[in-house]
């Protein structure tokens, strides 16, 4: 059965699987024995009703397991954790050592709210309740933020600016927005996907879209970056990936570039499944 990146409106991820998440309790309490796998589902987070994800922690792990953090797109403005959970089963199989947070956030609308950047400080605490509370999970404090389309961007965003403490080990973006400054200028489709996240357009306040711009906050200490990117894709262009991967280049950051001519907005078959082999031996190579 194909593996599948689909995007109804903006972004969904949809892997056709047809296994689901397993839900299984162990004795986290025992440390005589082995803990088993357990999915712990619509984790609160923060107060809101979407400040939820669902984490699925492997059988065995210990403090030394590293957790994958997923981050779903739509623009800001649509989508949920929901859209990956039918990729699960599959990133299961490819990267058995990890455990895998499954995040929400709080969605703008109408230009008026949910503005930027509560995006941005929703992926914020969530990482930061995933540190808090590694001990009880019996997990590390280090994690891989994958994201996609604004995810990638939200991900890029905190990987490279709010991450003092180093925990993000490397980041997986899967054709997100760049650099919001030049983004908002490309069309009209991408000056209202902005205005109604920011509610102002650049020439209104430069400095929200400049300090919500992932290639602003590149530095040598910035963590190693997989970039996946279509070049027919009418809603992120390549362009904006070349801006990200001109930035690694000029501040030594260690990356990679994986491009697809002919892909668009995401990706299925062959092309998903190279792109996760790519991903595996990325991590493989740059996660300690």
């Amino acid at each position: 059965m194909k593996t599948s990146i689909q995007v109804p409106g903006i972004i969904i991820l949809l892997m056709l699987i047809a296994a689901g998440c397993k839900k299984e309790s162990g004795n986290d309490t025992n440390p005589d024995m082995p803990l088993a796998e357990r999915s712990i589902i619509d984790t609160a987070y923060g107060t809101d009703q979407q400040q939820k994800m669902d984490i699925h922690l492997p059988a065995g792990r210990n403090d030394r397991t590293k957790t994958i953090v997923l981050i779903h797109g739509g623009g800001w403005t649509e989508g949920s954790k929901a859209d990956l959970t039918l990729a699960i089963p599959e990133i299961k199989k490819y990267f058995p050592g990890y455990a895998i947070a499954n995040i929400n956030y709080r969605l703008a609308s109408n230009g008026t709210t949910n503005l930027f950047p509560v995006q941005e400080n929703d992926v914020k605490t969530a990482i930061n309740f995933l540190v808090e509370n590694s001990n009880k999970l019996h997990i590390a404090k280090s994690m891989v933020l994958t994201g996609f389309s604004a995810g990638a961007h939200l991900a890029l965003l905190h990987g490279y600016k709010n991450d003092p403490e180093k925990h993000i080990q490397a980041i997986v973006d899967f054709f997100g927005p760049t650099d919001l400054t030049v983004f908002g200028s490309l069309s009209p489709i991408q000056q209202l996907i902005l205005l109604s996240v920011t509610g102002k357009s650049y020439e209104a306040d430069p400095e929200i879209y400049a300090q919500s711009s992932p290639v602003t906050f590149i530095t040598g200490q910035s963590p190693p970056t997989i970039v996946l990117q279509g070049g027919a894709d009418p809603l992120v262009p390549s362009s904006q990936a070349d801006l990200l991967i001109e930035k690694l280049e000029e501040n030594d950051v260690t990356h990679q570039l994986v491009f697809y001519p002919g892909e668009a907005h995401g990706w299925s078959g062959e092309n998903l499944l190279d792109s996760f082999d790519k991903i595996k031996a990325f991590l493989e190579a740059n996660v300690e």
